[in-house]
Order: C-alpha cells, then sequence, then structure tokens
C-alpha cells in the first residue's frame, strides 16, 4: 500500500495547459452557442428601437398592438385600436414590428 502511494506522488505532473484544455473548450461553446446570439438579438433590439418612426404599427411586451403616433427620446405613445385609445409607454416596451396586412 505504501508503495502504491509512493508511486502516485512520483508520477509526473504532465502539461498545466493540457488540464485546463476541457475547460477553455467548455466555455468556448457556451460562449458561440448561448452569448454570441443574446449579444447579436440585443443588438437587433436596439436597432430597431433606434429606427421606429410615426406610423409603424408594433406590438410591446405586454402584447398590446398599436401605430405609433409619437415619439421622445424614452417613450412611445401608441393609438390602440377599436377606440383610439392613446397609450404612453416605454420606448424599451416595444418588442418587435406587426407585418403589414395584404
Amino acid at each position: 500500500m505504501m508503495f502504491a502511494l509512493m508511486l502516485l506522488q512520483a508520477a509526473p505532473a504532465g502539461n498545466p495547459i493540457l488540464n485546463f484544455l476541457p475547460i477553455i473548450l467548455i466555455f468556448g461553446i457556451f460562449y458561440f452557442l448561448l452569448m454570441r446570439p443574446m449579444q447579436k438579438q440585443r443588438k437587433e433590439q436596439q436597432t430597431l428601437l433606434a429606427n421606429l418612426q410615426n406610423g409603424q404599427v408594433v406590438t410591446t411586451s405586454g402584447g398590446i398592438i398599436g401605430t405609433i403616433v409619437a415619439l421622445s427620446d424614452d417613450t412611445v405613445t401608441l393609438k390602440v385600436k377599436p377606440d383610439n385609445v392613446r397609450l404612453q409607454i416605454a420606448r424599451s416596451a416595444v418588442s418587435g414590428l406587426v407585418a403589414e396586412e395584404k
């Protein structure tokens, strides 16, 4: 038993870079499968919010669909059908544009 412990202690540790290679690969896979698509989606959302214009039909994160009637730096005023109610919401609450029906 003592001989086996001495062999384990005397064994060379190997290259430390090879010991960290699996961890580096896991972080690389994590970045390309999770982080990069989220960054791309966030960038697209920021572009959408920056390019909002009057007359566009949008949907909010709460599911409200309305037409933009006024814009300011951080708020958007929507006209919501059928009673043409005007709602003022945060610009960041706009989640996307509604495709126009033909």
